[in-house]
């Protein structure tokens, strides 16, 4: 789905500049020049192409009392749809992926305390009989703003 410059520049303002108002998209519309039906639909439709994923708030998990982990596990082929579903299962999950390596599905776990993750963690290797599920808290973090400029 090709991108016209007003949807180019809906998508760079909602990415690190979304309104906080009554009428966030009301107001994206006013700065843009653009009736609040035309933001709402072009919302829509890059939603629906799946361009957008999501549009939500993103929080510094430390700030809020929570903690956060990066997880790593090693699933075999045949327990991959297993092992994804049983993962997305739990509210504090906030990316699953896989990738090509021995640790081949990654996921991001936030709660409010590292040892409800851990129990969580003990609870999804019983359910998949998955054993190595490595959790590697941040140590350090290097916060990067991700924003593609279009």
């Amino acid at each position: 789905m090709p991108l016209d410059d007003t949807d180019k520049a809906i998508l760079n303002r909602i990415q690190s500049d979304f309104p906080i108002a009554p009428r966030p998209y009301l107001t994206i519309a006013d700065d843009l020049g653009l009736s609040g039906s035309d933001v709402l639909n072009r919302l829509i439709r890059l939603k629906e192409s799946g361009i957008i994923r999501r549009i939500g708030g993103n929080f510094v998990p430390g700030k809020l009392g929570f903690v956060s982990t990066l997880c790593a596990a090693r699933v075999p082929e045949d327990k991959l749809g297993l092992f994804a579903e049983t993962v997305n299962r739990y509210p504090g999950v906030t990316h699953n992926y896989q990738r090509d390596s021995h640790f081949n599905i990654w996921f991001t776990f936030i709660a409010p305390t590292m040892a409800e993750i851990e129990a969580y963690l003990k609870d999804i290797s019983q359910a998949t009989g998955v054993r190595e599920i490595l959790n590697l808290p941040a140590t350090k973090v290097f916060k990067i703003k991700a924003h593609f400029d279009l």
